[in-house]
């Protein structure tokens, strides 16, 4: 029997699952129980039960680590099936699988698995770059990355209910990631100073929703939980990350690839709690540097940058 999404629980929740589509509102809702905390990248059910031990909120489910695509070539496709369900047994956070950019039959094979949040990723080989996913047709809620306000508006319009940067995963250099938070908070704060002509016109620039941007003008944030991903290799990253505005982090290959997977795993949850702690950040980043590696983002070949 297929084990339904585990946040998935109580009438209301019951009765928002059981709907043909979920409504916005309650999959922003079911983002939101993320924010916080660290998404972890498992390829195993044996990477899945460290990352629950060590505090993780969730974990995204792939085939192979970011670190390894890079390295392997080829086509990438969406999460197994069978991995998806191994790993939904063995945690009792919610899972995260991945399917292509633009195939929204892969998202409607997860959305059958009953995982708990799909990742349009493009990390992935994608299967239309010009036609991205209907997000608003499907019941489960949708991550999608982001470079920019832009590009965060359009993945809004189109369901999603967590953005995430578009860092250089599995290259242990948060530098991609760090640029896309700053270029949000800047031009999030740049829409204060116009009027609602020159929001108008904005939006129309932007082919994003003028009520969309004029939400993010009124409140000073997105209107759905905004992550960070690419390149976080050690918790004082992790909390760099936190600092610059991030409501959680995503952390991939340099776990699992590291000497001690579960102590560092433990040191970035830690981390993300303590971002602002600079003492405890010095003490829990005792011995975590010696066995991170990563890969300077300049010198990326053309087909290993994401």
């Amino acid at each position: 029997m297929k084990k339904r999404p585990v946040w998935n629980v109580g009438s209301q929740k019951e009765a928002a699952f059981d709907l043909q589509k979920g409504s916005f509102e309650v999959k922003i809702e079911l983002a939101e129980m993320l924010k916080g905390g660290v998404v972890m990248d498992v390829t195993t059910t044996e990477e899945a039960k460290i990352a629950e031990d060590a505090g993780a909120v969730a974990v995204l489910v792939a085939n192979k680590l970011s670190s390894d695509l890079r390295s392997d070539g080829g086509i990438s496709r969406m999460t197994s099936p069978e991995l998806i369900e191994k790993i939904q047994e063995a945690v009792s956070i919610p899972v995260i699988a991945k399917c292509r950019i633009g195939h929204f039959v892969e998202a409607k094979i997860l959305e059958a698995l009953f995982v708990d949040f799909i990742d349009e990723s493009e990390i992935l080989t994608p299967a239309d770059e010009d036609h991205y996913i209907d997000k608003h047709q499907f019941r489960i809620p949708f991550v999608s990355g982001c470079r920019d306000l832009n590009e965060a508006l359009r993945r809004i319009a189109e369901g999603a209910v967590l953005i995430r940067t578009r860092g250089e995963a599995g290259s242990g250099n948060i530098s991609e990631a760090v640029r896309h938070l700053r270029t949000m908070r800047r031009q999030i704060k740049s829409l204060a100073f116009l009027d609602t002509m020159e929001l108008m016109n904005e939006a129309r620039k932007m082919g994003a929703p003028y009520r969309l941007l004029k939400q993010v003008a009124d409140t000073g944030k997105l209107p759905v939980p905004q992550f960070a991903a690419g390149g976080i290799a050690t918790p004082a990253d992790a909390a760099l990350m936190m600092c610059l505005g991030a409501e959680s982090v995503f952390v991939g290959s340099v776990i699992f690839s590291s000497k001690n997977p579960s102590i560092l795993a433990k040191s970035i949850v830690k981390a993300v709690a303590n971002c602002y702690n600079p003492e405890t950040l010095a003490e829990i980043s005792m011995g975590r540097f010696e066995d991170v590696r990563g890969k300077e983002v300049g010198i990326l070949d053309s087909d290993e940058s994401f």
